[in-house]
């Protein structure tokens, strides 16, 4: 695999059930790249390994006075001279190649996940460990990945040194034998405490990286509250903490660096030592006396990758394991595979709560808790996070569909919508039913102002659609990032669209608008829409109220007003008093003391109904909600009047 033929056509399937087993499944999907730079390695470590002797060689060869000797001593260093320099360049290709093709396949392992997942990852595993795995993480695993090849070649290459000095000179070469194994393994007893350390510096980044990644998500919130200072200082502790875990970390490092300098020093003072005595008594050459200490001086190179191995794998460990946790998460119930590539429409039913929306119909779901409707929209989706009975549609579980036919059958969007950064083009750029024109979803969400908006703030283009939205749209409201993720959808045009308050950053007059829009352009269409705005509610065709997990009731919008005080709770936001029967007695009571005589029944109805609808309205929090209720008392009073 090259840089070039990047990305991957699929990039397999990862064993996650530890970070070693991750790291060494990695390692085995690079076979021909590791072979590729371990040969490498070996001929530029060896030609490095080599020089000793040719120094030797050339030494002995002026010490006798030969000239062919040493012009050949001349050749043979140029040419490890040449065989080192060419090593050297396709070792550091061959590294680095692999280096980036482990990243990358990494990171298209975690863009896989994190599409099958959808929200639900973020449940399981903190936004801010996402990205630490999908950043920092798969560069240090790439790293180790290819560091495997190039410590395999120097550690060959000093087994090969010490191999050849026992045989060049046995007297010498034995005190090397000995004495490398010791300096290789002088650091093993440090690095458990090295790597814990290294450990506890990469935890205290990831929660400083999820902090900032938290803060500037809240940013525009925290300036409104003037909470700017308040999280700054938060973010400037834990950035502290991080720099006091480097610190220590590097302290051990740098320990390790110093002892892997300091023992070889101490080999070469006693193979010198020894050596020139050999020398004085005759048993040794100069030449051969300088080729082992050239030998020993050069082993520190090898040596040095011994260090960086432990220190890849030190910082290594930890992201693999972070990132065989995030890839070893599944969907609730997986079952790729069970059934034909086919896309069911009909029905959309849940078991678990017994919600029907029938196909073709626009559906309002009320549910009191909003975390419960966010969990309930995500099951609608088959994206659910716990394991349980699978949503039905057309009779077929969506959790037993293969992936693309269930997303393509049933599409979200959550109340906190996306809108990753480029055109307005290329984000309505989205697998589509072509049946939907960008410009009639963008009409249906009532984007019009977006359009000018963005508009206004391109100077380089007159078409909306060309003009350039900024990360996550931060340089749009909340309104108008919410309708653009609308007609997103919209032009997705799903056999089921399930909408999880769509227009709760909108004001009343636009979500009107909006509301109408959606109705318009998805009629004939199945949509499930989870809200409590009575405009939206006012439109359905069929309205489900969702209570403690289960179906409470199902009707029309003003008949569920009137007859279920549940449902009138959650969509009026009347407190626990005001659903009682006292507002309705008193009121009674009063409009039929009032009315006397000639108006008791119909003073009595009149003052119930005022007495319990209109201080319900009196206590609705939005004006549209205010606006839905005192048109309810209207039209019940023209009823009574009627009546009477």
């Amino acid at each position: 695999m090259q840089i070039q033929d990047l990305p991957y056509q699929d990039p397999g399937v990862p064993d996650a059930r530890s970070g070693p087993r991750f790291l060494w499944w990695l390692g085995r999907n690079q076979l021909g790249g590791q072979f590729k730079a371990l040969a490498w390695g070996l001929l530029h470590f060896t030609s490095v390994a080599g020089l000793p002797f040719c120094v030797g060689f050339a030494i002995q060869a002026v010490v006798d006075r030969s000239g062919s000797r040493l012009a050949l001593a001349g050749v043979l260093l140029l040419l490890c001279g040449f065989t080192i320099a060419l090593g050297d360049t396709f070792l550091h290709r061959s590294a680095v190649t692999n280096w980036i093709t482990a990243a990358a396949r990494v990171q298209q392992l975690l863009a896989r996940k994190t599409a099958q997942l959808g929200s639900a990852l973020t449940r399981r595993v903190a936004a801010g460990e996402v990205v630490a795995v999908s950043t920092g993480d798969v560069e240090k695993i790439g790293w180790f990945v290819e560091a495997v090849s190039r410590f395999t070649a120097a550690a060959l290459t000093v087994v090969l040194v010490c191999v050849g000095l026992v045989v060049y000179q046995p007297a010498l070469g034995v005190v090397v034998a000995v004495g490398v194994p010791v300096l290789a393994l002088a650091v093993l007893p440090l690095l458990p405490r090295a790597t814990r350390r290294a450990d506890f510096q990469r935890e205290k980044a990831g929660r400083a990286t999820e902090l900032a990644s938290d803060t500037v998500a809240g940013l525009r919130v925290l300036r409104g509250i003037g909470g700017e200072d308040l999280f700054l200082d938060r973010y400037r502790s834990a950035s502290q903490e991080v720099r006091h875990a480097a610190v220590r970390s590097a302290r051990m490092w740098a320990l390790i660096s110093a002892i892997q300098v300091l023992l070889p020093g101490l080999l070469m003072i006693a193979v010198v030592w020894h050596g020139v005595g050999l020398a004085r008594e005759g048993r040794i050459t100069v030449g051969e006396l300088v080729t082992v200490y050239s030998a020993v001086m050069l082993l520190t190179y090898p040596l040095r990758h011994f260090e960086e191995i432990a220190m890849a794998y030190s910082f290594s460990r930890p992201s693999a394991k972070r990132a065989a946790r995030v890839l070893s998460l599944e969907r609730a119930t997986d079952i790729e595979g069970s059934r034909e590539a086919i896309v069911p429409t009909g029905d959309l039913y849940d078991p678990a709560t017994g919600l029907l929306a029938p196909a073709g119909c626009l559906t309002a779901v009320v549910c009191g808790d909003p975390d419960a409707a966010g969990r309930l929209a995500e099951r609608l989706g088959g994206h659910a996070s716990e394991e349980g009975t699978p949503v039905l549609l057309d009779g077929v579980p969506l959790d037993e569909l293969p992936l693309d036919s269930a997303r393509t059958a049933v599409l979200v969007q959550d109340k906190d919508p996306v809108l990753l950064s480029g055109t307005l083009r290329e984000l309505l750029t989205v697998p589509a039913s072509a049946e939907v024109t960008a410009e009639e979803a963008l009409a249906a969400a009532q984007c019009g102002d977006v359009l000018e908006a963005l508009v206004q703030g391109s100077l380089d283009t007159e078409d909306p659609m060309d003009a350039r939205i900024t990360e996550r749209g931060r340089s749009l409201s909340g309104g108008q990032r919410q309708r653009l993720a609308l007609a997103r959808s919209l032009v997705t045009d799903p056999g089921v669209l399930v909408l999880d308050e769509p227009t709760s950053a909108v004001d009343s007059h636009t979500e009107a608008r909006v509301a109408d829009g959606i109705r318009s352009l998805r009629a004939g269409s199945t949509t499930v829409v989870f809200t409590s705005s009575p405009l939206l509610l006012d439109l359905a065709e069929r309205v489900v109220l969702v209570h403690d997990g289960e179906v409470a009731a199902v009707g029309l919008h003003r008949d569920l007003v009137r007859k279920e005080p549940r449902y009138r709770a959650v969509v009026t936001r009347e407190t626990d008093e005001e659903t009682g029967p006292t507002g309705g007695t008193a009121g009674g009571t009063t409009g039929g003391t009032a009315g006397g005589t000639t108006g008791g029944t119909a003073g009595g109805t009149t003052g119930g109904t005022t007495g319990g609808t209109a201080e319900k309205a009196a206590f609705t929090d939005r004006p549209q909600d205010r606006r839905t209720a005192l048109s309810d008392v209207l039209d019940e009073l023209e009823e009574i009047e009627e009546t009477a």
